[in-house]
């Protein structure tokens, strides 16, 4: 009987390395990650585990693209096949991914200063599905980019009803919020769209116990469908009720 193949992984991580140069310590190094290897296949969630300041949020933001690798390989496989070095990918490169392959769940929302709740968590679906709309059309004239702000609206408001967000609060900026109304709407925005890679960073920081169970189940769905997860969880709770594995930073 011949065994297939095992499917090759979403996220293949090798060699990688990122340290940091202190200029106000007469340019002395902190290495951060030396060597970290990491797999992560379609529908599996992988924790971060280990103490503060060993590097797992460096590691995710090193996915993300906001830090730059020194060394190594982080080659993402997106949806179409086509694998991509995340650690030589250039500007526009990395851009694009994040609207349509890569989501990620920080500990701190970053919303445009006037900018509504719900229209915070709509962008990064209106984004996705920017070659069927204008982005700079005015939407009381341009007949497409109303319906695609419509839809990208109406998934926002199913994820901030879910999250419990009160609907009155849904046209405020999110920067008036206590921090767990700013996290559920942080949630929202990082689960509106599909991804082929979820990068979540203590999502349930701030969350009460209800909300905690509902980003469980997003993560559950998220797995369902396909989603490769690497995750930092602090709440061993949230960790042991989705992930699959670990990868200790010792």
């Amino acid at each position: 009987m011949t065994v297939p193949d095992a499917p090759p992984p979403v996220l293949q991580v090798r060699g990688l390395r990122k340290r940091f140069v202190l200029h106000l310590r007469g340019g002395l190094e902190l290495p951060v990650l030396e060597g970290t290897d990491l797999d992560v296949h379609a529908g599996e969630c992988v924790a971060l585990v280990g103490p503060s300041g060993r590097g797992k949020s460096t590691l995710i933001k090193c996915l993300t693209g906001h830090y730059g690798a020194d060394a190594g390989a982080m080659r993402l496989r997106r949806a179409d096949g086509v694998v991509v070095d995340l650690a030589t990918a250039g500007p526009r490169e990395t851009i694009a991914l994040r609207r349509r392959e890569i989501a990620y769940v920080s500990q701190f929302l970053r919303a445009l200063p006037r900018q509504s709740a719900i229209d915070a968590v709509a962008e990064r679906w209106l984004q996705a599905h920017a070659d069927d709309a204008d982005p700079d059309a005015d939407p009381l004239d341009d007949g497409p980019y109303r319906a695609a702000l419509d839809a990208a609206r109406a998934r926002a408001g199913e994820l901030l009803a879910r999250l419990n967000l009160p609907r009155g609060l849904w046209g405020l900026p999110p920067a008036t919020f206590s921090g767990g109304e700013q996290q559920r709407v942080n949630v929202a925005r990082g689960f509106v769209l599909p991804a082929t890679l979820l990068l979540l960073d203590e999502p349930t920081a701030s969350l009460d116990a209800a909300n905690r169970r509902v980003v469980v189940g997003l993560i559950d769905e998220a797995k369902r469908a396909g989603a490769a997860i690497v995750g930092i969880f602090h709440d061993e709770e949230v960790r042991d009720a989705v992930a699959d594995r670990r990868l200790d930073f010792a």
